[in-house]
Order: structure tokens, then C-alpha cells, then sequence
């Protein structure tokens, strides 16, 4: 019997339908999530990441000219009491890297923060800085790896050195249930955060493909293509391909916490 199953579809309205409430997370997990994010942001483990996203930063694309950019590594962002937790590539050159939020000034974040806002759980449909007032609930993104990559493209080396970063984060995000992986890239390190955080999982790995879901212990994996512009423009993720996906989720996650 096969391990995966493909989300299904559920409209906006029923999403919203669903029950919202998660429990709060204590003080201190909130505290050390936070202190988690500033550790992120001062590290400097992988040279090569290092050279290219300061170096991004020093030149500023023509279209941002002016602006300071943030040229260091990209916390994760959202509600400590998720039960959803969203896990990308790796920030954008000129998105994550400039405005210092994950996902954040680029078209992949247009696609996944409207997607979140039409789900319910981000509270605007854009996501263009740091300071721009969103917020999300029950929901937290992050990534497999928090640098923006040359060509974006880590490398199975920096994707290592960044796995504790995702294995803490699991830990400390306790309410989560459902995790949507954005793409091979970010399933294969979520996975392997989740062998070294000590979760029983199934083998061989079950293979990537959108839709696909693979229940575990510590959470249901939920796999979607990433929202990239090569995906989006050629029609190979679709707006209501990745709704689906996060009305799957939200219905996993209500009926884990309500059992």
C-alpha cells in the first residue's frame, strides 16, 4: 500500500469554515523562538553564502536602488502557535535578502502570501518588508536554508550546516501538525531535519510529487511545487493547485488538534 496520498480540494470559504483556535505555546518557547531567529541572522557558517549574499547586498538591483539591504541570514516568520508550517528553498537574492523576511519582496512571495491570505492565514495578500504589517496565524514560513544562494542554488553542504536551525525550530514550534514542503529541495531537508530530530519515518523515502502526502509521527508532510517563476509562469503550479494544497492542510491540521 502506498505511503502518499494527493490533497484535495476545498474552497476558500470552507477553509475559513474550519476551526481556527490552536493552543497558545508557553512563554519561553516564544522567547527562545525569537532568540532561535537572531541566531539564525548573526550566522556565518558557510563562506560561499556568506561572500554572495553581501555582495548581493552592496549592489542593489536597479529597481531597488537606494534601499538597504538586509544581506544576512532569514529567520522564519509567523505565528509560534502554528499548527501550519511552511518550509521553502531559500531566500531570494533581491526578496528575502534585501528585506530581511522570508519569502518576502519577490513574485514566489506574491504567489505563496496571497495564497496564505486566500487560506486565511496571513492577514494581507502581499508581503513587501519587514515592516509592512503582516501577520499570519496559525501558520509559520521558513526555509531548508537561510542565505540566498548563487543561482539559487545551495549546496548539499550548506543545506547540512542549516539543518539545526530547522530541527530547533520543529521543536520549538510544538502546536505544528501539517508541514507543507515547497519543492524536492525543501522536502528532502525537511526530511532529514526530521530523521535528526529523531522521528520515525518511513522507508524508502516516498517520492516527491505535488499533492503528495506522507503521514509521520511528528507531523503529516504535505509536498507542493515551489512557487517559483519557472513553475507560476509556465503553468505547472497554479493558483488553485496551491490552494488545495493549503486547504488540505488546514483540514489536517484542525482534525489533529480536535483528536
Amino acid at each position: 500500500m502506498s505511503r502518499t496520498r494527493t490533497a484535495g480540494q476545498a474552497s476558500a470559504r470552507q477553509l475559513r469554515s474550519l476551526p481556527p483556535v490552536a493552543p497558545n505555546p508557553p512563554p519561553v518557547a516564544i522567547s527562545a523562538l525569537a532568540a532561535l531567529s537572531d541566531e539564525i541572522a548573526g550566522c556565518r557558517a558557510c563562506p560561499r553564502l556568506v561572500e554572495w549574499r553581501e555582495q548581493v547586498a552592496r549592489a542593489p538591483r536597479a529597481a531597488f536602488a537606494g534601499e538597504t539591504y538586509w544581506g544576512r541570514p532569514v529567520p522564519g516568520f509567523g505565528d509560534p502557535a502554528a499548527r501550519v508550517l511552511v518550509v521553502g528553498l531559500a531566500p531570494a537574492a533581491h526578496g528575502g535578502n534585501r528585506t530581511g523576511r522570508v519569502f518576502t519582496g519577490d513574485r514566489s512571495g506574491d504567489w505563496l502570501f496571497g495564497a496564505l491570505h486566500r487560506a486565511g492565514y496571513a492577514s494581507r495578500p502581499t508581503s513587501v518588508s519587514a515592516d509592512d504589517g503582516l501577520t499570519l496565524h496559525d501558520a509559520y514560513v521558513t526555509a531548508a536554508v537561510r542565505c540566498a544562494p548563487p543561482a539559487n542554488k545551495p549546496t548539499p553542504e550548506e543545506r547540512d550546516r542549516c539543518r539545526p536551525y530547522l530541527v530547533r525550530e520543529l521543536a520549538l514550534l510544538g502546536s505544528v501538525r501539517v508541514v507543507v514542503a515547497l519543492g524536492a529541495f525543501a522536502y528532502e531537508a525537511l526530511w532529514r531535519a526530521l530523521r535528526a530530530a529523531g522521528v520515525a519515518l518511513p522507508s524508502p523515502r516516498p517520492r516527491f510529487g505535488h499533492g503528495a502526502e506522507v503521514p509521520t509521527a511528528r507531523a503529516t508532510v504535505i509536498c507542493s511545487y515551489h512557487p517559483s517563476q519557472q513553475n507560476t509562469f509556465t503553468g505547472r503550479l497554479t493558483e488553485g493547485m496551491l490552494d488545495a494544497v493549503l486547504a488540505r492542510a488546514r483540514h489536517l491540521s484542525a482534525g489533529a488538534a480536535a483528536g
